[in-house]
């Protein structure tokens, strides 16, 4: 569901939209300001971030002494555009969409990683396609500018392909799906629950998929300077939360699937297809993504994700990767037990 927002950012948002929209930021002022006492977090639909539920849900925010206020956001786009207006203290969402006001200098920093995506999208392919040369040629349905398209240009590249070797079908997730299921084209790249349905269906397989970009689709957490200084203390325990409820959803999977699940309205069965495909970031894997001397740390993948971005005009000016990430909170979080 991503939208132009008008001189703050174009998100590159998993449930994308086409771009042409102005999301005007006066929706975002709507909101009421957050509360002096609590921390207004933004929460969508995707799994690492509907997985804060299961920590309200389990009481490890009261456990750490957090006082958070979770806020769902049925359109992706207008959390990003609470968080750049203020209206929220923290929000989730992912590096790329970040980007963009950090390019704008707005006063955001990542304090956490909550997941990367590790199969959950994936480029399917009929039969017919036996390899990346096969697939030259071809035409590609998905969302243009969203992480499918992401995902394709990362395939491409890493297989010898360049974007004009394929032909793109600007489709949304679910068209492009019933495009491929159709016969219409020979590829697609989706998310799940398509992608489990199309191997299901014994139509096509995956050629590619997100497991095979690691650090490149990172999920976080996403704070205002201002409630980093005045909210400190609640962040750091969210965040010593995270890491309970990443042990709690490792340990009991079916519960945890079960609490998810109802918050999007799906059937449990339906919900647990999301888990393999997502890999959770504990506090040992958190650690990595803040060390910028990782190969895979958020810093180091930065020029790869804003190179997309600015090849496709989606981010004005360049991001100050560095002023973007706050890793002390973690730290404090990890050394100082409650």
């Amino acid at each position: 569901m991503r939208r132009v927002l008008p001189s703050i950012l174009r998100p590159l948002s998993r449930r994308a939209a086409v771009i042409g929209t102005a999301l005007s930021i006066a929706g975002a002022a709507a909101l009421p300001l957050p509360a002096a006492a609590e921390v207004k977090v933004g929460v969508s639909d995707w799994t690492g971030w509907v997985a804060w539920y299961v920590a309200q849900e389990k009481g490890f925010f009261k456990k750490h002494g957090a006082d958070v206020k979770l806020v769902w956001f049925a359109n992706y786009s207008d959390s990003i555009a609470a968080l750049s207006t203020g209206q929220l203290d923290a929000n989730s969402q992912t590096w790329s969409d970040t980007m963009g006001p950090l390019a704008k200098s707005l006063p955001l920093k990542a304090i956490l990683v909550n997941d990367n995506s590790s199969g959950n999208d994936a480029l399917m392919v009929s039969p017919k396609v036996k390899s990346f040369a096969d697939l030259k040629g071809k035409s590609v349905a998905l969302e243009q500018y969203s992480i499918s398209h992401f995902v394709l240009a990362n395939a491409l590249a890493r297989n010898g392909l360049k974007p004009n070797d394929v032909k793109i079908v600007n489709l949304s997730a679910g068209d492009a799906a019933a495009a491929f299921m159709t016969g219409r084209v020979e590829a697609a790249v989706v998310w799940n629950p398509w992608v489990s349905q199309i191997e299901k269906s014994g139509k096509g397989r995956p050629l590619f998929t997100s497991r095979d970009m690691p650090g490149l689709i990172p999920d976080l957490l996403v704070a205002q300077d201002k409630a980093i200084q005045a909210k400190r203390k609640d962040l750091v325990g969210m965040i010593r939360a995270w890491f309970d409820t990443v042990d709690y959803i490792a340990k009991q999977p079916d519960e945890a699937v079960k609490i998810m699940a109802k918050v999007v309205s799906l059937p449990p069965a339906d919900y647990k297809v999301f888990l393999p495909g997502t890999r959770f970031f504990d506090a040992a894997a958190n650690k990595a993504a803040f060390d910028a001397n990782n190969p895979l740390s958020l810093t180091a993948v930065a020029p790869t994700i804003n190179g997309f971005l600015t090849q496709h005009k989606l981010v004005e000016g360049q991001p100050e990767v560095a002023r973007g990430l706050d890793g002390s909170l973690l730290a404090e979080a990890l050394n100082v037990k409650p």
